[in-house]
Order: structure tokens, then C-alpha cells, then sequence
């Protein structure tokens, strides 16, 4: 029997960048108002972390609202209407819905119906792993344009007198629209995960334990049972992450993942105009910068003074803004990279819009 020969989506050769929108929420929360909820300083926050304000969302501004400000900007900034887009990403891991995806409900909003959509959990290293797979689907002419969303409203899952990560923590959104190219602007992805070290950054507890509870279950073993609205507020799960665990991983392996990236787009740091780190810790931030041994002329994202650590949104974010404040540097070659809870990485060479 004969078998017949099926045809295949045409393949592509280049993929980049076309545009890139942001989403800053309006409120600020300064070093000084964290300092109300947590015994510590400006001074030591900002010796610590770099970070001297950060951004968090209105009660009634959600995960889709953002991503929607930051989507809007980004197909303009690329001239790419809705309807055109093949896939819609969302990289998050604040919808506060397990179905249906946040991506979805975004697309609606677009007018980019019936462009399939999913939501991507890999927390600081999501947007990262959206670029991976857009550029993945227009190399192989699965679709012509993908939207790549990284949003969190971060503040909806911290306990704010929590030490270990709730003052590094911020919101917004940030998009960029990723299509066909006349030339490489999308180097190889260089990506991974070390599940072994998932407690590192974790949450207090599973949605199944708040839902226990709120059943009327016993207690745990050691555990009050919530007999007042701060108790049961408590139930809620919230961030916690083991600060020196994170650090050094972060410290010793991020630059080496960083290194592979550079390798793998066959470039070398001194062909870098930009280097666009999550914004994770300026420690960390000013630690990789030296082990790649960046030359002075590469300019070094550190948004996350002004934003704090926005997880997935953050990468997009600090693109956004050194385009928005260096426009010269548009369409120079830029190195960026993702990595956090799993713990999960991921990394690639990119030429900016």
C-alpha cells in the first residue's frame, strides 16, 4: 500500500524581535513603606538588593488587565494587528485561576481569536522560555507572529512581613511580538531546570491544604487551627524563598548558562551591546557582570532599582526601558537571561527591536 506524501508548514530562517510594550502599574511602594511591615532599613534594603522602590498592581488591576497594556504597546511598536498573531504566550505564575489560562482570556481581549494560547509557569526564567518557544514556532512555520507575555502581580502572593523574598517583589507586564526576520535576531535557546532544588523557592502551602481548611479539616500536626481573620488570612499561600540557596546558585551557574548562550548565537561578549539579566539582586546582577567580564562599552539593564524583582515580567520590562531611555541602541545585539523558582533557567542572544 502506497503511503501519501502529506505536506509540511514552509520553514523559516530568521526569526527576531519586532516590537516591545511594558506595563507599569501606578503604585509605589518606596524602601520606607516595606520598612512598616518588616524590621529592616532603607539603607540595608538597598545595600542588599539595589532596590528602592518597586510597583504594585490596585486591587482591581489583574494579571490580564497588564498584559493586555503591555500587548497593545508592543503590536503597535511592531505594526502587527491582533488578528495576524498565530500564538499568544503567557509566561506567569500569578493568574489566580488554574483554568482557564490567562493566555486565552488575553487573546479575546486582543481580537486575536482564534489564535491558540497558553499559559507558561516557569516563574523568572518565563519569559525566557516564551522566546524559546515563539521562535521556535515561526522557524517552523507553525505560525507568522507570536506575542510573548511575562506578567505577575506578585503582590497577591506575598506575606509582606515575610523577610525572605517579600520586599524584593514587584508587579507589571512586559510584551514583545516575535516574527520573521531578514536576518538571525534570535540566537539558539540555552535553557534547563534542577528540580533538586525546588524548596528553595517555594510556596508556604498548596491550594489543597487552603482548601482543607476551609472544609473544616483538623489541623496539621503542630499547626493552630485558624480561629480568627488573621489566621485564616495566613492560610493563604504566599512566597518564601532560602535567600543563600538562591544566591549562590545564581552567582556560580547563571553565568555560566550565560556563557553557553553567547557560545551557542557563536558571538563573544565583546559583540554585546546589552546585557539584560532577570532582575533578580544588583549583587547578582553586578556579580555576573564580572565573571563574563563584560567590556565597559556593554550596557548593564538594572531596573529593578526602580521596579524590584517582577519574575517573569522583568526581562521585557528592563528591555523596555533601555530602549525607551538609549534608543541609539536599538537593533544592537543584547544578552539576556531568566532564572528562578524549579529552580529554572533559561537564556539567548538577541537583536533588539
Amino acid at each position: 500500500m502506497s503511503i501519501t506524501a502529506i505536506k509540511q508548514a514552509p520553514l523559516r530562517e530568521h526569526t527576531r524581535i519586532l516590537g516591545v510594550g511594558a506595563y507599569r502599574p501606578e503604585i509605589i511602594v518606596t524602601n520606607e513603606d516595606v520598612c512598616q511591615w518588616i524590621d529592616s532599613s532603607d539603607e540595608w534594603i538597598r545595600q542588599r538588593t539595589g532596590i528602592v522602590t518597586r510597583h504594585r498592581a490596585p486591587r482591581d488591576v489583574s494579571v490580564i488587565d497588564m498584559a493586555e497594556a503591555a500587548s497593545r504597546e508592543a503590536l503597535a511598536a511592531a505594526g502587527i494587528d491582533a488578528s495576524q498573531l498565530g500564538a499568544v504566550l503567557v509566561s506567569t505564575v500569578t493568574h489566580p485561576h488554574a483554568t482557564p489560562s490567562a493566555a486565552a482570556q488575553l487573546t479575546d481581549r486582543l481580537g486575536a481569536t482564534p489564535a491558540p494560547a497558553y499559559d507558561i509557569s516557569a516563574a523568572c526564567a518565563g519569559y525566557c522560555y516564551g522566546i524559546a518557544q515563539a521562535d521556535a514556532l515561526v522557524h517552523a512555520g507553525t505560525a507568522e507572529y507570536v506575542l510573548v507575555v511575562g506578567v505577575e502581580k506578585l503582590s497577591d502572593f506575598i506575606d509582606n512581613s515575610d523577610r525572605t523574598i517579600s520586599f524584593l517583589l514587584g508587579d507589571g507586564a512586559g510584551a514583545v511580538v516575535i516574527g520573521p526576520g531578514e536576518a538571525a535576531g534570535i540566537g539558539p535557546s540555552v535553557w534547563g531546570s534542577d528540580g533538586s532544588k525546588h524548596e528553595a523557592i517555594r510556596m508556604t502551602r498548596s491550594l489543597l491544604d487552603t482548601r482543607d481548611f476551609s472544609l473544616g479539616a483538623p489541623a496539621a500536626d503542630g499547626e493552630a487551627e485558624p480561629d480568627s481573620d488573621a489566621a485564616r488570612q495566613s492560610l493563604w499561600p504566599t512566597m518564601r524563598q532560602d535567600g543563600p540557596t538562591v544566591f549562590r546558585w545564581a552567582v556560580w551557574e547563571m553565568a555560566k548558562v550565560a556563557q553557553r548562550a553567547l557560545d551557542a548565537a557563536g558571538v563573544s561578549a565583546e559583540d554585546l551591546a546589552v546585557f539584560l539579566p532577570h532582575q533578580a539582586n544588583i549583587r547578582i546582577i553586578d556579580e555576573m557582570v564580572k565573571q563574563l567580564k563584560l567590556p565597559d562599552h556593554v550596557y548593564v539593564a538594572r531596573d529593578i532599582v526602580d521596579a524590584g524583582n517582577t519574575s517573569a515580567a522583568s526581562i521585557p520590562l528592563a528591555m523596555h526601558r533601555t530602549l525607551k531611555e538609549q534608543p541609539e541602541l536599538s537593533g544592537t545585539l543584547a544578552l539576556q537571561i531568566g532564572f528562578g523558582a524549579g529552580l529554572v533557567f533559561g537564556a539567548q542572544v538577541v537583536v533588539l527591536p
